[in-house]
């Protein structure tokens, strides 16, 4: 600093003594002149540069608060296919991402390391902490959380660096995907089938237990049916109760076994030309012929795909109240087997039309 200000006091002298010489010629000084100039030359500069050292004081400049500070030296890795675990056994996340980290201040004596290898295993334990506590099902949500988390620069374990992972994707294999896929749509339909199973178990406790529970009771419901028609209901009545009777597996009331024999006496149709009526068959059969004529009386005749369906509806009600012999002659009556076709002696009997 002192070299430099001599330096410029020596320029601003002589550059100062140039000018008034040429000055002094140009005006034609006179010779005393000359000798006062070359005192204030001499003098002059130097009494200024030490007063403005004065008045500025001493500053004393460390060089090394100049210095601008090195930069920060990040690197990184990229990582692809690394299988991490997810809560379920055997169904594993596949995570890439890119690795990014710098390195902390360590003392001269400190060990040769490979930062990435650290950086990595860092990244993935901080990954593995999230995945193994979330389902397979839900890749593209667990990735966005990773994306999350894994987004700060945080110590590794070792303190030597610090790292963090970006682009980050999280996949399933192929073949786990179309694995759940499969389970999701069998939960989906047993689920379907469920509803329906609870929806027929609940018709059928229904008309068991509420509509055929006694003759009485499938008469309230059958004239709620035909909008209140009491003529059409009462006769009605007669298969009314033996269907009640075939739905309990119990015989027909005595009050109504006149009425019953009084309709079964009534000229009816026969199928056949000179044929009349097939006769009532006797014991067990009598429950399946008294459904059958119910369901003609209906509208429901051999033919009609919904006969079948009501007729095995009512054989699972007589199979709960532990009728099972009954229920499995319904059962043959009206859904036989393909190579059996039901006997002539079973032709259902005639009633009225109640549809």
């Amino acid at each position: 600093m002192t070299t430099a200000r001599k330096t410029t006091t020596v320029f601003l002298t002589v550059l100062s003594g140039l000018l008034l010489s040429i000055v002094g010629l140009t005006q034609r000084w006179p010779a005393w002149a000359w000798p006062l100039l070359a005192v204030l030359l001499l003098v002059l500069p130097a009494t200024i540069f030490r007063i403005a050292a004065m008045r500025r004081g001493t500053v004393p400049v460390a060089f090394e608060e100049q210095l601008t500070a090195a930069p920060v030296e990040r690197t990184n890795h990229r990582v692809s296919q690394v299988v991490l675990p997810s809560k379920w056994a055997d169904y594993d996340f596949v995570f890439s991402a890119t690795v990014r980290w710098y390195l902390i201040d360590a003392p001269a004596n400190a060990p040769v390391l490979n930062p990435a290898g650290l950086a990595v295993d860092a990244v993935l334990k901080r990954a593995r902490a999230i995945t193994e506590q979330r389902e397979p099902g839900r890749a593209s949500l667990v990735e966005q959380e990773l994306s999350g988390t894994l987004s700060r620069m945080l110590p590794e374990p070792t303190g030597h660096l610090q790292a963090m992972a970006e682009n980050i994707q999280l996949v399933l294999a192929q073949q786990d995907q179309e694995r759940l896929d499969k389970l999701a749509d069998i939960r989906k339909d047993e689920e379907v089938w469920a509803h329906q199973r609870k929806y027929e178990q609940s018709r059928r406790r229904y008309l068991g237990e509420d509509v055929l529970k006694d003759t009485g009771s499938a008469v309230v419901w059958w004239l709620t049916k035909n909008d209140e028609h009491v003529e059409r209901t009462v006769n009605d009545l007669a298969l009314l109760a033996q269907l009640t009777s075939a739905a309990n597996d119990t015989d027909v009331p005595e009050r109504l076994q006149d009425l019953i024999s009084q309709q079964a006496g009534e000229p009816t149709t026969p199928d056949f030309p000179g044929e009349g009526p097939p006769p009532l068959p006797q014991g067990r059969e009598t429950a399946t012929m008294h459904l059958s004529g119910f369901l003609d009386s209906i509208g429901f005749t051999d033919g009609d795909v919904r006969r079948p369906m009501l007729a095995a509806q009512i054989a699972g009600l007589v199979k709960e109240q532990n009728r099972h012999e009954t229920a499995e002659e319904i059962q043959h009556r009206f859904d036989p087997p393909a190579s059996i076709a039901p006997d002539d002696d079973e032709a259902p009997a005639s009633g009225s039309p109640l549809a």
